[in-house]
């Protein structure tokens, strides 16, 4: 990395399953890495079921969209930051039907503080999660 960057990573989000660093911060820029709904502490996906096969049968978009913020939440305060920090947000869905639902749950993060936002429908997202999102953030400090 650069003079001018820093690889951010914490033990509050779940560890990467790739080459990559949770957020990178450049100058004031931080650039947070795609999370999704893995629990730090046990890697697993929250919100979903699995058959005996270990696919995927079902999910819940509530729980998936809530723990994805969570570690979100937890990279951008790894960096000194804060939520109201954060200037866009995009996020991929698996199932664009899953919209009013996740938005609600998005509403309970970004109340009245609205970033820019851009949501899209995917084909597929690494580790069986049914959604990512990855965030810009302004740090003041």
């Amino acid at each position: 990395m650069g003079k001018e960057t820093e690889r951010i990573n914490t033990d509050a989000a779940p560890q990467a399953v790739g080459a990559y660093s949770h957020a990178v911060r450049a100058g004031q820029l931080l650039f947070i890495s795609g999370q999704g709904a893995r629990d730090p502490q046990t890697g697993k996906v929250k919100g979903r079921v699995l058959d005996e096969q270990g696919r995927v049968v079902g999910y819940d978009i509530r729980v998936q969209t809530r723990a994805a913020l969570e570690n979100m939440k937890a990279v951008i305060e790894s960096a000194g930051g804060t939520l109201k920090d954060i200037v866009d947000v995009t996020v991929f869905l698996l199932n664009m039907a899953d919209f009013p639902s996740y938005n609600e749950v998005y509403t309970e993060f970004f109340d009245e503080y609205r970033p820019a936002r851009a949501t899209l429908g995917v084909a597929s997202l690494p580790g069986l999660s049914s959604i990512e999102i990855k965030a810009i953030a302004f740090l003041s400090k």
